[in-house]
């Protein structure tokens, strides 16, 4: 599985990038929010988080410029049924993340039918599902009133984004900070990993 990728831009559209990575030319597809964030252009270094999908017709590789917006792209294609990566693309496309948490908080469901592709029931699909599979929605309520720091906050929805629970993530994430409050997200997530997996 390819997860991140570093390397040169040989070509740039606002939805696909070509990487120069040592001599191989990877296609990487991206969300707007992606490309605006890396003011892609050709000749500039990149240093993507990446998501290989295989389906029945292609293997596609997909880019993003930050965990947070792989951890969202994820959640929408794991948990949400009718959600695919291209449809998970141009919800990123359309909304940065911080909106779209606070669209399935408020259940803005107004607000999410409006973006491409996303009709009304699917917009409904997502907050139901969201809300109610992995509890990301409490994640994102406690890191927006302080309860729970940002690198704490990013760290359960990574874990959250692999298939563990809320309460697992938080209480793993908690014994990490417990011995190191200084740990920054990718430590917070490598701690809690082991001890979520011994």
């Amino acid at each position: 599985m390819i997860a991140r990728l570093r390397g040169k831009i040989i070509e740039a559209y606002p939805n696909r990038l070509v990487v120069d990575c040592h001599g191989v030319g990877y296609e990487v597809f991206i969300p707007l929010s992606t490309f605006d964030s890396l003011h892609a252009s050709t000749g500039a270094e990149v240093d993507l988080r990446t998501h290989l999908h295989f389906s029945q017709l292609a293997q596609k590789l997909f880019g993003f410029a930050t965990e947070e917006e792989r951890d969202i792209f994820l959640l929408l294609i794991d948990r949400v049924s009718g959600v695919g990566p291209t449809m998970a693309v141009a919800v990123l496309s359309g909304m940065d993340v911080t909106r779209f948490k606070q669209a399935v908080v408020a259940g803005d469901v107004a607000g999410l039918s409006r973006l491409k592709g996303v009709g009304k029931k699917t917009a409904e699909r997502i907050i139901l599902e969201l809300k109610d599979k992995v509890g990301v929605t409490d994640t994102w309520q406690d890191a927006a009133s302080g309860q729970v720091s940002a690198p704490a906050a990013d760290a359960e929805l990574a874990l959250i984004a692999l298939g563990y629970k809320q309460v697992d993530s938080r209480k793993a994430v908690r014994a990490v900070l417990d011995k190191d409050p200084a740990s920054t997200t990718e430590s917070l997530v490598r701690g809690a990993l082991r001890s979520l997996q011994s």
